[in-house]
């Protein structure tokens, strides 16, 4: 995230010194509708609510363990995408933005025990098992987009709505390799609905328009798919958090 900001910083001070240039962008604000596409960097996390007795016993055949903390860290990944701008007034716009997007979550389980069950090819810090989500989403937002007054090649906005995304690698995790009590994996829904909302800047250059943009992102419902198993067991509810830098070429 820091390399994302400093990205951001460098390109505000270069477009800064564009401005004397003339004003630019490529005429895509005079347009009704017109496109563009995106890369992103995100981060991902869980907000986990705990079950009421989520510490309890976790027994399979000889195997007893006891829970001692869950948590979840923020994991990075990528996307890339299109985007539809619609004119609505002078100071909002309509943007979709379909996204194709590459990032795992993960939860840490500590043991009283100190015992780690490894997942396959997900290395676990040290004293705790860490179970990972590998998803590949298609993200499908829809956004409002309030925007300020232009001033010379510069513009700042607030940007919000609602984002619907489907895992089209739900299906391929959804059997365990290993049908292991303490080997099976944590699994989620395979449609996600969440909200968004973040700001950015409109950097005018001769031929187009660059805007940096950060949001959070936080799924409305939660995305536990429960199961029989250890790791889904001591949650009730799981909700997925997004931060997300985006660079826009329009």
């Amino acid at each position: 995230m820091i390399k994302s900001l400093s990205v951001l910083l460098l390109t505000i001070f270069f477009a800064i010194g564009a401005q004397a240039q003339g004003n630019w962008g490529g005429g895509v604000d005079d347009e009704t509708l017109h496109f563009g596409f995106t890369f992103q960097y995100i981060q991902s996390e869980y907000k986990i609510q705990k079950g009421l007795n989520w510490r309890d016993n976790l027994v399979d055949n000889s195997i007893t363990e006891r829970l001692k903390s869950v948590s979840s860290s923020l994991n990075p990944g990528f996307g890339i995408g299109l985007l539809a701008n619609l004119y609505v007034t002078k100071h909002l716009d309509l943007r979709f933005t379909p996204t194709l997007i590459f990032a795992d979550r993960v939860i840490d389980y500590e043991f009283e025990s100190g015992n780690k069950y490894e997942q396959e090819t997900v290395p676990s810090p040290e004293g705790f098992t860490r179970r990972a989500v590998s998803s590949t989403m298609i993200d499908f937002p829809l956004l409002l987009k309030l925007k300020s007054d232009r001033k010379g090649n510069f513009r700042a906005y607030l940007i919000g709505g609602l984002k619907y995304g489907y895992d089209i690698g739900a299906k391929k995790n959804a059997d365990d390799a290993d049908n292991t009590y303490f080997n099976k994996l944590l699994k989620n829904q395979q449609g996600i609905l969440s909200y968004e909302a973040g700001l950015g800047f409109d950097l005018y250059f001769e031929f187009f328009k660059l805007s940096p943009e950060i949001k959070i992102s936080n799924s409305i419902n939660s995305v536990l798919r429960r199961g029989e198993d250890p790791y889904s067991t001591p949650l009730d509810k799981l909700f997925l958090r997004n931060f997300i830098f985006s660079l826009y070429f329009e």
